[in-house]
């Protein structure tokens, strides 16, 4: 499982133009299961992704598919981890053994 978060590197101004087409990418990664949890950060100055995938070069791939990352205007920081304990109705989260 990773955590990513996304970081301006440009006015919120010049991020609004990619935002239609960052929600239908995050649209399709829900879909394929890729996407657990979205949101921005606060104050907007990025957002956050909890993300599933095979491993860090998969999940690299998806990310370069992301108009944001196309346009240039967000970087990504990304901490890979296995979580082993969660609140009741999220176990679904947990690593596999």
């Amino acid at each position: 499982m990773f955590v990513i978060t996304l970081t301006y590197t440009v006015p919120v101004e010049e991020i609004d133009p990619h935002l239609a087409g960052h929600i239908e990418w995050l649209d399709r990664h829900y879909a394929s299961g890729v996407m657990l949890a979205s949101g921005r950060r606060v104050p907007r100055t990025g957002g956050v992704l909890l993300a599933r995938a095979a491993d860090r070069a998969a999940l690299d791939a998806v990310l370069a598919e992301d108009p944001f990352a196309r346009a240039g205007v967000a970087t990504y920081d990304v901490v890979e981890f296995a979580p082993t304990k969660a609140a009741p109705g999220l176990e679904t989260l947990l690593s596999q053994p």
